[in-house]
């Protein structure tokens, strides 16, 4: 232990004079991508925060064959803007205006008078994510009118409009603040292993892939200084940085996601200084797995700027299982308790939705994060025992 420590009070401190490395590292990752992310939370909560009761303008073509139509979607904040032209008109003008239009055939009045379904056209270009949000609303809008019409019909032929409820369903919301605000950072996750992953990168590729390209590894491996010790060594001052910057990104975003303004949609967030403490010893296991793989595929490259190309690659593959959760919406498992990285994104998400994890669980995460950091660094230090090494 005692050649161990005196490698990695080497690496480390060389890497704390790195000023530039350093701040890089530990100001520009940890610091830099929780405000980032907290600002885009922010403008998205303050232009999204009410888009139902938000007005907008929708263009009519031939608005006077629908005029109670027309007066019913004004109530809800629907401006009617009156305009001329045809069908080939109303696509152009789709087309470049970008917004809603909605065309009212000849026949409207007529089929609706008959008791028919009367027709109406709704031109949209639906590639933007603000039109699709009026189209829906729109259409929804459209068909509490329709319904309306349908239950007057109903009453005027002496039936109970009730007929046309066959079932009621009432959905009940038993979310809590909390939980709600965690499916709002459900990449925080992501965003917490990278930065932490990121900032041993410079450190494991520089004590290997770096001491070779700059001829000090050769030196270095003729010390009496067991080999595998070396790595250790090197491994260890990486896992320090890693730390740091873990505890630096979790502690930025602590501060600044309680300036977002969750509140404002009925939502609470849950980081309090328990459930950081919890996040980083949840996500400290796998600091040992991400310094030895940094350190195995720096140490089969030949040169520095090869090394930044696989390594960077590599660090893909313990975030890729975040990736899949989101997408395919998974729920903790004591199966998927055992994929490292996946594991840390349970824990994280169960801290922010105040939701209790059996300990069984998080035991096989810890305990199979741990060995496989443990087998990894074990076969990086295998790895400096071959001649090879030097290239």
């Amino acid at each position: 232990m005692r050649s161990i420590w005196r490698v990695f009070h080497k690496e480390f401190g060389e890497a704390l004079r790195d000023r530039r490395s350093l701040f890089t590292t530990l100001v520009i990752g940890p610091l830099l991508m929780p405000t980032l992310i907290a600002v885009i939370l922010s403008l998205a909560i303050r232009h999204g925060g009410a888009p139902s009761r938000r007005p907008f303008a929708l263009a009519v073509v031939h608005a006077e064959r629908a005029p109670q139509l027309l007066a019913f979607l004004h109530q809800y904040g629907v401006r009617i803007e009156p305009v001329s032209g045809g069908r080939t008109a109303a696509r152009r003008r789709v087309g470049r205006t970008r917004g809603p239009l909605l065309y009212v055939p000849e026949d409207f009045g007529a089929q609706l008078a008959a008791g028919k379904p009367a027709p109406l056209r709704l031109y949209a270009d639906e590639s933007s994510r603000a039109v699709q949000s009026r189209v829906q609303r729109l259409s929804a809008l459209i068909g509490l009118y329709g319904g309306t019409i349908a239950r007057l019909r109903l009453a005027a032929r002496g039936l109970d409009p009730q007929l046309l409820v066959p079932i009621a369903l009432h959905p009940i919301d038993v979310s809590t603040p909390q939980s709600r605000a965690a499916l709002a950072l459900g990449m925080l996750s992501y965003a917490i292993l990278f930065t932490m992953l990121m900032s041993g990168l410079y450190i494991a590729i520089d004590t290997t892939a770096g001491e070779r390209e700059r001829g000090s590894l050769e030196p270095l491996l003729t010390t009496p200084v067991k080999r595998e010790h070396l790595v250790y060594g090197k491994m260890l001052a990486a896992c320090a940085i890693m730390t740091i910057s873990l505890l630096l990104t979790v502690a930025a975003f602590a501060i600044a996601l309680r300036h977002i303004g969750f509140d404002r949609l009925g939502m609470s967030i849950n980081f309090g200084p328990g459930v950081a403490a919890g996040i980083v010893l949840g996500c400290l296991p796998l600091i040992p797995v991400g310094a030895a793989l940094m350190t195995l595929v720096a140490s089969y490259t030949r040169s520095y700027r090869e090394a930044q190309t696989y390594v960077g690659f590599v660090l893909l593959v313990p975030t890729l299982p975040l990736i899949f959760a989101n997408i395919m919406g998974l729920q903790p498992r004591t199966a998927l308790m055992a994929v490292p990285s996946l594991s840390q994104h349970f824990i994280i998400m169960s801290l922010l939705r105040d939701q209790p994890l059996p300990g069984l669980d998080v035991a096989i995460s810890v305990l199979v994060t741990l060995l496989l950091g443990v087998v990894l660094m074990f076969f990086a230090g295998r790895l400096y025992r071959r001649e090879r090494l030097l290239g």
